[in-house]
């Protein structure tokens, strides 16, 4: 049987920082104490619970020491009490190490730091963040009261005593504030203002800008002293689940009207592009994806609009129907990008203004940029 610190110590090797506070965190902090007795794998369309003490103190082990994220809770069923192989959305997991490592990395987070951490999860990312920074410089918030309790008694077994919130993460925790960064483990629609007022001037905002269509981008924010924040998109490809108050609401019922029928002008399998997908979500921030097929279809969840692209001889034609013309905002959208070259989401920037207009521009801050809905 392969015991736990070496299991933690190959992890650390697996994965790349430039900052060796980060391994040693890596090397101490015990994961195996963050997942509880059960988590969720998949297993085709669905997720299989599996159980600690079904699956054996050495195989339970080694799913817990890869460099994985493991979903916990589906539609706010936790693993444990799952009775087998179910569908659903996931609403907490515990992060793959890498992605937390490079999220601290990339925050810019040094010794003495005072960091608020958005989502505590199941504890893991802000043990590790104990275990650098020390106790009394973390304050994490959890919006669910059932993860927040389980995270607290994890958090003290592995030995942390961080100042834990139970609350809406959006709106920060103003009592500890001022902030030299916070990281989100969440994803949002837009930046809360509160994260803006409780940093302090030149500290980071870093977290993930996503929406429904699901496409992502993770961002560093430098705050200013005027309120403003800019930064520039990392390029990674990755993904938190949503906020839960920036969540999608049920979508309306899709029934393929024909609409006005057109040829598009651009091919619909550049949704399937990650970049493709993340700029077609800013000129269509309220509309769900979905592909088929046959092409790709967008619902808009506040009207009702809808697009759907079929194959009609050597292209492509889109349906639209309802108030808004979706397909000709994204359309415009990606041509504009097309027309920059097609470059990478690294290529793209956000400015959040003193006013509270959020903006992500393409190349320059006076290039073509989007509103985020806020």
């Amino acid at each position: 049987m392969t015991a736990a610190p070496e299991l933690r110590r190959a992890l650390a090797d697996a994965i790349h920082t430039d900052d060796p506070a980060w391994r040693r965190a890596l090397e101490t902090v015990p994961r195996e104490l963050f997942l509880g007795d059960a988590l969720f794998r998949p297993a085709g369309t669905q997720w299989e619970p599996v159980h600690r003490d079904q699956a054996g103190a050495d195989e339970w082990l080694h799913m817990v020491y890869q460099d994985q994220t493991w979903v916990t809770q589906l539609d706010g069923l936790a693993a444990a009490e799952a009775p087998g192989p179910m569908a659903g959305r996931p609403t907490s997991s515990s992060t793959l190490p890498s992605l937390i490592v490079r999220m601290l990395d990339l925050a810019g987070i040094r010794d003495g730091d005072k960091v608020l951490e958005i989502g505590t999860g199941t504890g893991y990312s802000t043990a590790i963040l104990c275990h650098r920074l020390g106790d009394e410089q973390v304050v994490s918030v959890e919006y669910d009261p059932e993860l927040a309790a389980a995270a607290a008694e994890h958090i003290h077994a592995a030995g942390y005593h961080p100042t834990l919130i139970t609350g809406d993460g959006l709106a920060g925790y103003k009592d500890a504030a001022e902030y030299d960064a916070i990281v989100a483990t969440c994803a949002v629609r837009h930046v809360p203002p509160a994260w803006l007022y409780q940093v302090r001037d030149g500290g980071t905002i870093t977290t993930t800008i996503s929406g429904w269509m699901l496409a992502s981008g993770l961002i560093r924010l430098t705050v200013q002293a005027d309120g403003s924040a800019t930064g520039w998109f990392a390029g990674d490809r990755i993904g938190y689940m949503l906020a839960r108050p920036h969540e999608r609401p049920p979508r309306p019922t899709f029934y393929p009207h024909p609409g006005q029928t057109r040829p598009t002008r651009v091919d619909p399998g550049l949704l399937e592009d990650w970049t493709g997908q993340f700029v077609a979500q800013l000129a269509a921030p309220s509309a769900e994806l979905m592909t088929t097929s046959d092409g790709v279809i967008l619902v808009d969840v506040a009207t009702g609009s809808q697009a759907w692209t079929e194959p009609a001889g050597d292209g492509w034609q889109v349906h639209q129907h309802g108030p808004l013309h979706l397909w000709d905002a994204v359309e415009d959208a990606l041509t504009t990008w097309q027309d920059a070259g097609a470059p990478p989401q690294s290529d793209f920037g956000m400015t959040v203004d003193a006013d509270g207009t959020q903006r992500v521009w393409l190349g320059a801050l006076d290039g073509p940029a989007w509103n985020l809905p806020v």
